[in-house]
């Protein structure tokens, strides 16, 4: 694989000319475009005008053609948007019922959330896909995606791409502003092409291709908040489902989203799913150029494994057998580091291999039909054994179970020992098949952040989850839990066609689009609550450090942690006492100590600490109003809000009192987003600020610093006496208004 930083030309859909040999074509093209003009000759650009509201074609102002969400999200999106206004879903929404399904807790909570999904539907006109019947982004496959348009989902995966629509993920208020006929506003992104050249070997599956892809680009940032756009001759080799394997990885980039040139195979795929109507082929102009490109030889591409704690961690599991010691070490050291206890895996070797405990092929990646499909062939005659290791499967919808029954490929499966489960989400955030104390568990999803798959190491627990493609995932199931590529093996391989039907979707999916029942009322579970009310700016912030993060990246799931917790997902109190709880466990108390202290002192009784430390900042020579000041929190970390899309991490810190957050950098745009519309700062730093936890920083006239269009603010530590400089010059117009309302609630509930 190959990464070209400065770009260049790509001509007639299968030639590469890097910017700096671009003169070189002038003898071909008399007439070359600059750049800028090619540029426009991308796919990705060509969509992304056709959905764009404004006039600037470096400002965008995009209107999404549908949108998703799941029983995690879909209820926060509904009582923010409720009450901001909301009368009807003004284009077709889908609401899952795929995370919530099984969670360890709850009681009636999950199906309480799922009755609030259905009468939302009934009520504003929208989809709703009971449990068990289709995870997320197989449902948005199958029924939704089309060439050409664009799709926005409350979930990270949302990548349709091979299908021809780019698909974004994001926190629930980029959702809420769209059901408020309101436009998701972003910069014009960079496109990043990626020539796909060569033919896969027998064995090396879909999720193999993406993990080699996000070890190249991943830690070196090569395509964040980028359109990665897939051409090339190597795209005509890959099925349907072994394109969208790859791209609902992506995700793991950190690229705003994703498309494929389209072909007949494309054609055939929608037409199977009764929308043939919906195909149109996508290609770049003859001559475009792109940003960066990324030659990736698909034929080079080897069984892969990303060892915990993050997909970026992959290498061939050939070079992991052969430096088996090493690699382990260095995982267990890591442990040590990111989660405070030893995974130990050294102790799993055995006579030079490694033996894992457990085996799940799962969701939007790994429950594929093909994917299954192949892990029968590689299972015929050959069972999973009475022993420890468990191979636990689930296809991804009930039409592809459904096929999978009618090609004897379930039979196959289970006759093997494989247990066969229905569409759930759970494997990939915890919610399910979470591996016992100190197991290793290899699995076809999306995701192996620490502790994701779980487990509490508060409570003395670690575990791990290496990402694998589910060929090699049965293949070491075959070989009694020894890591095993599935390149290894001789196995023949049936080509089995796969039939769509889609009845059970006739029989259970409510499908409303465009009927609104205004006259329908909510279904509200005893553990569904409003938004508390969210303060406007104030001119001075007083606020006091309740949590330092140093790790280099912060996971959205440490800052708010998968898995159990989604049972309270619609109980902001009760979920914000989760909050940070994997990485800071006090944060949760201190901030509502703090949110306490603000609210008396709202009241005209400012808590003696907080007096004091207002009478330190009028010493100082620094404006000070009691009446115009708010107390809260901040949270400093290095760069937070890599992986997940759910504004929860953002939403919980606001519940809190959290006004700010300060950061070196933001992993990702749609975190970023969820704390502006939150109405958190998200202050840039060059160096994380000394300021230890339980500091209390003085930042005056923030307020007319975000109206004015500042660049920066001047933060004092009144513990420690340093100043510092936080820079704001990032926020746009649009996004200063937002944080001075308050919250996109507030902003909208003025408006209207």
């Amino acid at each position: 694989m190959k990464l070209y930083e400065q770009g260049g030309y790509w001509i007639d859909g299968h030639e590469f000319i890097p910017a700096e040999e671009a003169e070189g074509l002038r003898g071909r093209f008399p007439q070359l475009p600059t750049p800028e003009e090619a540029a426009k000759g991308t796919i990705a650009a060509s969509i992304l005008q056709a959905h764009n509201t404004s006039k600037d074609p470096g400002k965008l102002a995009i209107t999404f053609d549908a949108m998703a969400s799941h029983d995690i999200t879909f209820v926060g999106i509904v009582q923010t948007a409720r009450a901001s206004g909301l009368t009807h879903f003004p284009m077709p929404y889908v609401l899952t019922c795929c995370h919530n399904s099984l969670c360890a807790v709850g009681g009636t909570i999950n199906e309480d959330d799922h009755l609030f999904g259905l009468s939302a539907a009934e009520k504003y006109g929208g989809v709703f896909v009971p449990a068990h019947l289709a995870v997320i982004h197989q449902y948005m496959r199958e029924m939704q995606a089309g060439c050409g348009k664009m799709i926005l989902g409350s979930d990270s995966h949302t990548r349709y791409g091979a299908i021809g629509t780019m698909a974004i993920g994001e926190g629930g208020p980029e959702l809420v502003k769209q059901l408020l006929g309101l436009k998701y506003e972003v910069a014009a992104p960079k496109v990043v092409g990626v020539n796909l050249r060569g033919k896969l070997r027998p064995g090396v599956g879909p999720q193999d291709v993406a993990l080699a892809l996000v070890a190249a680009v991943f830690e070196n940032k090569f395509v964040k908040n980028c359109v990665l756009e897939f051409v090339g001759e190597g795209v005509a080799d890959l099925s349907m489902d072994e394109r969208c394997g790859i791209d609902v990885m992506t995700t793991e980039t950190t690229c705003l989203s994703s498309i494929w040139q389209t072909d007949e195979k494309v054609h055939s795929y929608l037409a199977l799913h009764g929308r043939g109507n919906e195909y149109a082929c996508l290609q770049p102009e003859p001559i475009a150029y792109y940003d960066k490109m990324i030659d990736l030889d698909l034929s080079e591409i080897e069984c892969q494994i990303a060892l915990p704690f993050h997909p970026s961690t992959a290498v061939p599991i050939r070079l992991l057998n052969e430096n088996l010691t090493d690699l382990l070490a260095e995982c267990e050291k890591r442990s040590e580091e990111q989660v405070g206890r030893k995974l130990s895996l050294l102790d799993k070797v055995e006579n030079g291999k490694l033996r894992v405990d457990q085996g799940v092929i799962a969701g939007c990646s790994g429950g594929s039909f093909e994917n299954l499909s192949a892990a029968s062939d590689i299972l015929c005659g050959k069972e999973v054994g009475s022993g420890s290791f468990t191979l636990d499967v689930y296809p991804a919808s009930q039409p592809i179970y459904l096929d999978l029954i009618r090609k004897g490929v379930i039979t196959r499966l289970m006759s093997a020992g494989g247990v066969v489960k229905t569409a759930f989400c759970g494997p990939c955030f915890g919610a399910g098949d979470v591996p016992a104390n100190n197991c290793l568990s290899i699995r076809h999803s999306t995701r192996n952040f620490p502790n994701r798959e779980g487990s509490k190491p508060g409570e003395g627990q670690i575990s791990g989850v290496a990402l694998m493609d589910a060929r090699s995932i049965v293949a070491t199931a075959a070989n009694g839990g020894i890591l095993t590529a599935a390149s290894d093996l001789d196995v023949t391989y049936e080509k089995r066609e796969y039939q769509f039907d889609d009845a059970p979707y006739r029989a259970k999916v409510y499908s409303g689009v465009g009927r609104p029942q205004p006259e329908k009322e909510l279904r509200f579970g005893p553990n569904i609550a409003d938004w508390p009310a969210m303060p406007e700016m104030s001119e001075h912030y007083l606020l006091k450090v309740a949590a330092r993060i140093t790790d280099p990246v912060t996971t959205t799931d440490e800052l708010i942690p998968s898995g159990e917790t989604s049972s309270y997902r619609s109980n902001p109190e009760r979920l914000s006492s989760f909050a940070l709880s994997r990485k800071c466990p006090d944060y949760a108390k201190k901030a509502k100590a703090v949110r306490g202290d603000n609210a008396r002192h709202l009241s005209g009784d400012t808590p003696a600490e907080e007096l004091e430390l207002l009478k330190k900042a009028k010493k100082m020579g620094l404006p000070v109003d009691g009446e115009e000041t708010l107390i809260g929190t901040a949270v400093a970390a290095v760069c937070p809000g890599d992986g997940s899309a759910r504004e929860q991490a953002a939403s919980c810190q606001k519940v809190l009192g959290t006004l700010c957050n300060i950061s070196v950098d933001y992993a990702t745009k749609r975190y970023r987003s969820n704390l502006i519309n939150w109405g958190m700062i998200p202050f840039v730093v060059d160096e994380l600020p000394e300021s230890p936890v339980d500091s209390w920083l003085y930042i005056p006239n923030i307020k007319t610093a975000i109206a004015s269009g500042a660049d920066a603010v001047v933060a004092y530590d009144l513990t420690g006496g340093k100043e510092y400089r936080f820079s704001i010059a990032s926020l746009t117009l649009e996004e200063r208004q937002l944080l001075l309302d308050g919250c996109l609630i507030n902003q909208q509930r003025k408006r209207r």
